[in-house]
């Protein structure tokens, strides 16, 4: 049974890409592996894992309650989300009992960066028939990277910098784990339909409809682009090329799909995405911690402002180029393979078209648009862009080392070499460091064991203060309540709470400074009356307080009695509901 499992999944793949993808898994892994784990201060979180993973820990949790409540604003129903990640870690630890912290850290990125790397070898080989091709498309979804480092080296002598440009590299994929997953799904989908459509094979038809059918779920960044590079690539494949529609056939069937799964987590009523051209153009040359090219970017808006639309185009135009080759690094190579394919016309097949016009609305979508609340959120758009630029360097750079001159090898060993120092550089100064910037101590992790062992109740939790996190960020690991507003008391305690979050809520569309101006009413309140109606409107059943953290009345006055007391934390039932 093991050599016919070895046989079947090691039959295309040769020893020299086992290796890559081993070494590459692992570094991958490493931005994930050492974040939730238990050390002598408490929890560890490196990188966004103290914000983005509690967060997705918080919906797990909260979808094992077999609850679509939006856990960090109580009493409303989830909206604006993407849930297909969330559903399979909770499917997983229902399987296996392992701990949803276990699976979400430590293990389910282990195994998405090893079916990433071998389901993009296979399906670059199947396509162009090239080990080779295959071996650095692949060298390149792993470790492709931005200029960035080039930019700070000049600045501060230092080769950090991976989102100088605003996109992360691929280094941090793990970091977004939806975002892993649908690179998955997608290279997945694209072999099963090159096989359906080669081999007019029903099977991988169907299979490949549905992979990109639920994406959408999965990803929603990723599920519009390949919606629309199905649209492209169909058309073209049955227009112009005539060689049928059953590419068209899987747009339908994935369009289909992707409704049915999505619009019922969608609120109608509001708008996430904002009209807001050149946004990314704009604060990439002001900000400092981007490209930081103050006088260019004040120039730049002005002649904008003034209507000075010919200098206006130069500037713009060459922030555009900047931001483009900035941030896809050595992977701009692939535009070698792009011209290949589309001048003569002949060489072109709907794998092309439907690659270059992904690569096409990724550029363009967040040139256009930004999110509402966080505006920086449609960058994600172009982390699709790198992913399949990638692909088209890897199969040019393979066309130059086969040409096996003395230029063609130093070219292709530059290219590499250029690619290599934002993965390295962001493992050693984000990932790899022994204090990360954020924790959870152990006396709060005993106070959260604690609550979530009663019964369900919705929590009440003081609101974040950005001043108090800002004051703390010279001392790091910082705990959670002084970091960022997340949802680590929902995550850890597996309740419902009241307002927390504030990040997410921004980005899923929920009037969230409403509500906390109520708590901030409560908080300072001295009518006791209003206080104790206040959580019994709300229907809140516990309050959850690390030290320093009250209300101006009493816990007598508010109707609390205390069920939990240490070092760092104080928590209290609503016994007046």
């Amino acid at each position: 049974m093991l050599k016919k499992l070895q046989k079947i999944c090691f039959r295309k793949i040769n020893y020299y890409s086992l290796i890559l993808i081993i070494v590459a898994s692992t570094a991958w892994s490493t931005t994930m592996v050492k974040s939730g784990y238990a050390y002598t201060y408490g929890l560890g979180f490196w990188g966004a894992n103290g914000h983005d993973g509690i967060w997705h820990i918080a919906v797990i949790e909260s979808l094992l309650r077999g609850s679509l409540n939006m856990p960090i604003f109580s009493g409303e129903p989830l909206q604006n989300y993407h849930l297909g990640f969330d559903i399979i870690i909770a499917v997983l630890h229902k399987l296996t009992f392992i701990p949803v912290i276990t699976l979400y850290f430590q293990l389910v990125p282990i195994l998405m960066s090893l079916g990433i790397g071998y389901a993009v070898y296979r399906f670059v080989l199947n396509w162009k028939k090239s080990h080779l091709a295959a071996f650095f498309s692949t060298f390149f979804v792993y470790f492709g990277g931005s200029l960035g480092w080039i930019i700070t080296l000049i600045k501060t002598g230092s080769f950090d910098g991976e989102s100088t440009f605003w996109s992360q590299q691929s280094i941090s994929t793990l970091i977004n784990p939806p975002f892993a997953l649908s690179i998955l799904i997608i290279f997945v989908g694209l072999n099963s339909m090159l096989n359906g459509v080669s081999h007019t094979d029903k099977k991988s038809l169907t299979m490949s409809t549905l992979l990109f059918g639920i994406l959408i779920s999965i990803k929603v960044y990723a599920g519009i682009l390949v919606l629309f590079a199905l649209f492209c690539s169909g058309m073209y494949k049955a227009v112009i090329a005539k060689k049928g529609i059953n590419v068209l056939k899987i747009f339908s069937g994935a369009l289909i799909v992707s409704l049915i799964v999505f619009l019922p987590f969608v609120n109608l009523n509001t708008t996430t995405i904002v009209w807001s051209p050149f946004w990314f153009l704009e604060t990439m040359m002001q900000l400092s911690d981007r490209v930081g090219w103050e006088k260019f970017g004040a120039a730049m808006v002005n002649y904008k402002l003034a209507g000075n639309w010919i200098n206006g185009l130069i500037f713009y135009g060459f922030s555009l180029v900047l931001f483009i080759v900035g941030n896809l690094g050595t992977r701009i190579i692939g535009l070698g393979y792009i011209t290949t394919r589309l001048f003569p016309k002949n060489k072109t097949d709907f794998i092309d078209i439907f690659m270059i016009s992904l690569i096409l609305l990724g550029i363009i979508f967040p040139l256009f648009f930004v999110q509402s609340g966080t505006p920086w959120n449609t960058i994600q758009f172009f982390y699709y862009v790198q992913i399949f630029a990638g692909v088209f360097a890897g199969i040019e750079l393979a066309t130059l080392i086969n040409k096996k001159t003395v230029i063609s090898v130093v070219l292709g060993l530059c290219v590499i070499l250029f690619t290599l120092p934002t993965t390295i550089t962001t493992l050693l100064y984000v990932y790899i460091p022994h204090r990360p910037p954020a924790m959870l101590p152990l006396d709060e992790l005993s106070a959260l064991k604690y609550l979530s062992r009663q019964e369900e109740g919705v929590v009440l939790t003081y609101p974040f203060d950005q001043k108090a996190a800002s004051d703390a960020i010279s001392n790091p690991p910082r705990p959670l309540y002084l970091y960022e507003s997340t949802a680590y008391v929902s995550a850890l305690s597996k309740h419902d709470v009241y307002l927390e979050d504030e990040v997410n809520l921004n980005i899923t569309g929920y009037d969230w400074p409403a509500r906390r101006k109520e708590v901030d009413v409560f908080i300072n309140t001295l009518n006791q009356n209003d206080a104790q109606d206040f959580l019994r409107r709300n229907n809140i059943k516990y309050i959850y307080w690390v030290n320093g953290q009250r209300a101006k009345l009493g816990e007598t006055q508010l109707g609390l009695i205390k069920i939990f007391e240490n070092k760092s934390v104080n928590i209290y039932k609503v016994i007046n509901q």
